[in-house]
Formats: structure tokens, C-alpha cells, sequence
């Protein structure tokens, strides 16, 4: 929305960017996931040194995302938006990877490996409300001051943090046989496990649907709802539910499991974004229950997914080896879910005729369809397949 509103650059055309920068970033993961591992196993401080390295080139690149120079034309608007998201997103892979397989090797159940990936994904909510009020309010200049600032904090953090545990600790037994040196290296070694095989299939059709309204909120909230001076609103109320939601769903898992609770997850999304395609012009309080609700689901998207995969890894015999690989591949399948929302939604919301501010009905129709009804049918999809790949099969957790 920002360049769309600021430089008028076409819906279309930004899809095609976004499409392209995130499949780079996706296609990258892996690299950057084998790289992490190579650097984890060898020496904690130089892994804290490369991603220390990674949050200046991740702030360099978010700053000048926003600030392109004045004298550009349009065209080199778009270019320079082109190189700045590379930069910005390879960065945040490395920075994000490393982070992820840090708390990966620390190992313990399933209940423990829930709570590691609930503190550090609700840390990641308030970060998200903080920049959302700083955007809106004092612009992206303070807000990229402020991103600086948090990384620089974070790697403080992240410094004195509890250190990994080394595969004897973790694993407590030997390396399971037949995993060679050669084997280990090799950035395929998670799709030799078929839990993994699974969970990914279950992750990308879950991700796609989450990822697709997601991209258009914006242009809902503004033409469908005719309330961008509540953007702040809206945004505070659902990510502040997902924040506050993390409890419960850890309760959750205590009674009924990591897969199960996921499964009522999806649930609650579908139901939300059905009542949201009911929605019109000056519907403002029925949309913030919507965020709240829809923002409880997204609570379980962002603990349960990144804890069954942690006991994927252990229960492999990968654990303190290919955290790094694992997440690569895992990060992977969400850039590409980003990508094909912004490359096919938004090309194909330009296609039915909608272009923001345009609030004929057959615009505002396309709109809906694919804000809220095309995800209730990819999230369904997602529920049989976690229920048929996961749960039937009686898969641990």
C-alpha cells in the first residue's frame, strides 16, 4: 500500500516485485539454514557475530526501503524498491534462521518446546504493535530509528542468552546410524524424514490461506469498510489478541496436544473470515471482534507449526545438526506462501477491476472473495490434511 499510495506504482506490477524478491529470499532459506548449522556447531560467538553482521545490512535496508531519493523517476523507484527488499529480506533470513535454530537446540518436550516458541514469538507480537502505532504515528523515519535501536538490543539480549545444547545433551545417545558427515551436510537432509515431508504440506496450504488476507487487509479496511483512520485500531486489536492468546493455546496443548490444538485453531480462522465476507461500509465494531478472533488463530499459526517441527527434528536424531537446514526449508515454505499471495492476488484483484479506492460492486466483490472466502477454502483444505498427514496416523504430538 505504501508504494501503491506514494509513487502510484500499478497493483500489478508490485505483485510481480514482491513475487520475485521473496522467491530470491525464499529460494535462499536453505543456504542460509546449512550456513547456520556450519556456524552453530563450530562456535556460539561466531554465530552471534554473523548475525550481528546480518541486523546492520537488515537496518541499512529498511531504512532506505522507505526513503528512495527524491530526484528518482518511477521507474527507478521500482528498482531501487527491488534491491532495498532483497537486501532487507536475505538479511532478516539470516538474522531470523539463526535465531530459530538457537532456541531449536535447547531442546526438552513438547510442552517446553511450545513455551520457547511462544516467548519468543510473543516478543515478536509487541514488536510488531510497537512498530504499528510508530508507523501510524510518527512516521516510517522514527520507526526505522526505532528497528535499529530493537535489533541492537535484541543481539544484546540474544548474547547472554542460554547457550545450545551439543547433539550428547540434546539427543542423549549416540548419532543415529547411517548419518554420515556427508549426509549431515547435505541441504536436502530434512525431506529424508517424512514427518517433515508431512508438516511442510500441512504449513503451505495453512500458510497460503493465513498469507493471502494477510496482503489485501489494507485495501479491505479501506474500501470495503471505508475506515483507514481506524488502520490502527484494527491492527492493534488482532495482533494483541494473537499476543494474548499465546496462554491459552499452551493450555491447549497441556490437554489436548500440539496437532489437535492446531486443528482448533484453523477452525476458529475459517469461522471469523466467514462472518468478515458479511461485512460492509461503517461495520467497524463487528470488524474488531474479527481481528480479536482472527487474531487468537493466528496465536496457534504462530506457537504449534514451529513446536512440532522442533520434535520433528529431535525425534529424526538431527537435533544439534541440522536445526539450521530444518528452518531453512521451513522459512522457505513461508516466503513462498507470501510470494504467491502478493504475485497471484493481487494481479487477479487488478484483473476482476479493483484497484485501490475503486468501490463499484463488482470491485468491492472481488475484494471480499479474496480476503476472506478464498482462505476459509485453503484453510479447510489445510484442516483435512493436518487431520489426514498428522493426526490419523497417530504421529507423536
Amino acid at each position: 500500500p505504501y508504494y501503491a499510495r506514494e509513487f502510484g506504482v500499478p497493483l500489478a506490477t508490485l505483485g510481480a516485485v514482491l513475487l520475485f524478491t521473496r522467491l530470491l529470499d525464499a529460494l535462499a532459506d536453505p543456504f542460509i539454514g546449512r550456513w547456520c548449522d556450519q556456524l552453530l556447531g563450530r562456535s556460539v560467538r561466531r554465530a552471534w557475530t554473523v548475525s550481528a553482521l546480518g541486523a546492520i545490512l537488515l537496518a541499512i535496508g529498511f531504512a532506505a526501503l522507505f526513503f528512495p531519493p527524491k530526484e528518482f523517476q518511477s521507474s527507478q523507484v521500482l528498482w531501487w524498491c527491488v534491491g532495498c527488499l532483497s537486501v532487507t529480506y536475505l538479511s532478516y533470513s539470516l538474522v531470523a534462521v539463526m535465531h530459530q535454530s538457537w532456541g531449536a537446540r535447547l531442546g526438552g518436550d513438547g510442552a517446553q518446546r511450545a513455551a520457547i516458541v511462544a516467548w519468543r514469538e510473543g516478543a515478536a507480537l509487541v514488536g510488531v504493535l510497537l512498530a504499528s502505532a510508530l508507523s501510524l504515528q510518527a512516521g516510517m523515519k522514527i520507526s526505522a530509528i526505532s528497528f535499529a535501536a530493537s535489533l541492537a538490543l535484541g543481539l544484546f539480549f540474544l548474547a547472554r542468552a542460554p547457550r545450545p545444547m551439543d547433539q550428547a545433551q540434546l539427543l542423549g545417545d549416540a548419532p543415529h546410524p547411517g548419518m554420515s558427515t556427508v549426509s549431515q551436510d547435505r541441504i536436502w537432509l530434512p525431506f529424508q524424514t517424512p514427518d517433515f515431508r508431512r508438516l511442510l504440506i500441512v504449513y503451505l496450504i495453512n500458510g497460503t490461506a493465513s498469507s493471502i488476507p494477510a496482503t489485501l487487509v489494507l485495501f479491505f479496511i479501506a474500501d470495503q469498510l471505508r475506515a483507514s483512520h481506524l488502520e490502527a485500531l484494527f491492527l492493534t486489536s488482532y495482533f494483541a489478541a494473537a499476543g494474548l492468546s499465546v496462554p491459552l493455546w499452551l493450555r491447549c496443548v497441556k490437554a489436548w496436544g500440539l496437532s489437535r490444538s492446531w486443528l482448533m485453531g484453523m477452525g476458529l480462522s475459517v469461522a471469523v473470515f466467514i462472518w468478515a465476507a458479511s461485512l460492509g461500509s461503517g461495520d467497524i465494531a463487528e470488524f474488531v471482534v474479527i481481528c480479536v478472533l482472527s487474531g487468537a488463530a493466528l496465536g496457534a499459526d504462530l506457537v504449534l507449526p514451529g513446536a512440532l517441527l522442533a520434535g520433528v527434528v529431535q525425534r529424526a536424531g538431527h537435533g544439534a545438526r541440522a536445526e539450521g537446514r530444518y528452518f531453512g526449508w521451513w522459512n522457505f515454505a513461508t516466503k513462498l506462501n507470501l510470494a504467491l499471495a502478493a504475485g497471484l492476488a493481487l494481479p487477479l484483484l487488478q484483473w476482476f477491476g479493483y484497484s485501490p479506492g475503486n468501490r463499484s460492486d463488482g470491485a468491492l466483490n472481488a475484494l471480499t472473495w479474496a480476503y476472506c472466502l478464498l482462505p476459509c477454502a485453503l484453510k479447510l483444505f489445510a484442516a483435512a490434511s493436518l487431520w489426514r498427514f498428522w493426526i490419523r496416523n497417530h504421529t507423536p504430538e
